[in-house]
Parts: C-alpha cells; structure tokens; sequence
C-alpha cells in the first residue's frame, strides 16, 4: 500500500507590527495588512475555512 503525505495542519494566528494586523498560518499562507485587526482575524478565519 503507498504511503499518502498528510496534509499540514492549518493553524492561524495574528500578529501586529506597527499600526498593522498580519493573519499567517502555519503552511505557510499569509494575508494582507490590515489596519483593522478584526478583518486580519477574519482573513484567517476564511483561510481555515477554505481549506
């Protein structure tokens, strides 16, 4: 039987750098800046859903 890779979990967080929020995931996604912090978690939340 072939060994099937996993695909790597998806967990997201945000970070701040300056007046900006930044959504990353742990595969390696990033989102835009964002000046609001509630659309940068957002942009996380859509990322976990869409995979």
């Amino acid at each position: 039987m072939p060994h099937q890779a996993s695909a790597p979990e998806h967990r997201t967080s945000t970070t701040e750098r300056g007046s900006f929020a930044h959504a990353r995931c742990t595969c390696g996604w990033a989102g835009p800046a964002r000046r609001s912090r509630d659309k940068a978690r957002t942009d996380a939340e859509q990322h976990e859903s869409a995979v």
